[in-house]
């Protein structure tokens, strides 16, 4: 942002100008577009960075899930078999829920 402002100062110079006289057009626009256009696309680029992030981290989880999953059913033997075959599945479930309710949590109200 102080880049902007900088690069605003060169081109319109305050000195330059005497008191009685407006800015020139594209001075206006300049600092029009540095105060609105530009912080939109800094809070556009802000967003699509953090969506993507979210997007790609919810899909690490799942994957992780998955793995667990096929790892309790493989990796335990005959533990889960039978009767037991249901286990696996809600172990992951209560490890999903459990994973929600810590990001939840850590959401803070400001």
């Amino acid at each position: 942002m102080a880049v902007r402002q900088k690069e605003l100062r060169r081109r319109c110079p305050i000195q330059s100008r005497s008191p009685s006289t407006r800015p020139p057009r594209s001075c206006g626009k300049d600092y029009a577009r540095q105060e609105t256009v530009d912080p939109l696309k800094d809070v556009g680029r802000y967003l699509g960075f953090g969506l993507a992030g979210a997007l790609l981290g919810a899909l690490g989880v799942v994957m992780l899930m998955l793995a667990g999953l096929r790892a309790l059913q493989t990796e335990t033997g005959s533990t889960f078999t039978g009767s037991w075959s249901w286990a696996p599945y809600a172990i992951v479930v209560v490890v999903a829920l459990l994973l929600v309710l810590l990001a939840v949590s850590r959401i803070s109200k400001k």
